[in-house]
């Protein structure tokens, strides 16, 4: 069974319609991207598989259970296969390196100190940071952080990873080291990695499936040579950085103007859960 399956994915923020009908899967031992501009329900479709938002229809699997019906406990059990590198690295300030790694270890397991110990400097080598467990958050570069996050994530060998914008804000030639980071990971620990990404160069380096979304929508889902080489123009203009002409309604224009609120405008504003 493929680690990751959804089917008819559907999301409204209030009036407004987020997600509609995705159906996508990931596959065992892949790398699968998800791209799309700014606004196009990336980070929405994330939460869902991380099981922060429940979908107004439609069901996501991961590692073959409904992550929206299974109970408290076993989604907490689910999560620990599963590990997550945040944008931001997500580290603890106050702790150290070492022990931000350790962490999860900690709290999911039995082990004792010296056998934590030995699991953090292994993943710290794995993400070439070693001898660096010692040193806190604030000491380390942006590339340092991202990799650092990356071995939290891996350090209980989750069968998932996740990773949200790896690349953002790094120069080209750190964010050139995290993709050979991602590549070996799936290479050495055979696991099934799904990637947010907006960075182009990033996603046809590393990606063996892309997914494009695009107003909430599913526009193509195919491999990395066949996305760059599709003929659908919306397509064409996300990878080179064309604008696209709004069509404006005359009458929501009027509305806007004398202040009314329109139709499918949100009951509230939406929210990053991650």
């Amino acid at each position: 069974m493929n680690p990751v399956q959804v089917k008819n994915l559907d999301t409204h923020y209030g009036h407004r319609h987020i997600l509609k009908d995705v159906s996508l899967e990931v596959r065992q031992g892949e790398i699968f991207v998800i791209m799309g501009g700014s606004g196009s329900g990336k980070t929405t479709l994330l939460n869902h598989l991380l099981g922060l938002l429940r979908p107004s229809s439609g069901s996501v699997h991961i590692l073959g259970q409904d992550i929206n019906t299974i109970g408290a406990l076993a989604k907490q059990e689910l999560r620990t296969k599963m590990g997550v590198a945040f944008q931001s690295g997500a580290l603890f300030s106050s702790m150290s390196v070492g022990d931000n790694i350790a962490l999860p270890l900690r709290e999911h397991t039995k082990l004792d100190d010296t056998t934590i110990g030995i699991v953090t400097r292994l993943k710290l080598e794995v993400v070439s940071l070693a001898g660096f467990a010692d040193l806190m958050p604030s000491e380390l570069s942006g590339g340092m952080i991202k990799r650092a996050a990356f071995a939290r994530a891996i350090v209980m060998d989750p069968k998932l990873l996740f990773c949200d914008e790896p690349s953002a804000g790094l120069d080209p030639v750190v964010a050139a080291s995290i993709d050979d980071l991602i590549l070996r990971l799936r290479d050495a620990m055979g696991m099934s990695i799904v990637v947010v990404t907006h960075d182009l160069d990033s996603a046809f380096k590393i990606a063996d499936r892309i997914c494009v979304l695009d107003k909430g929508e599913v526009l193509a889902l195919d491999t990395a040579d066949a996305i760059r080489a599709s003929p659908n123009e919306r397509i064409q203009n996300l990878l080179n950085r064309r604008t696209e002409e709004a069509e404006i309604d005359p009458d929501a224009y009027l509305r806007r103007l004398l202040g009314e609120k329109d139709e499918d405008e949100d009951e509230e504003p939406m929210r990053d859960h991650l």
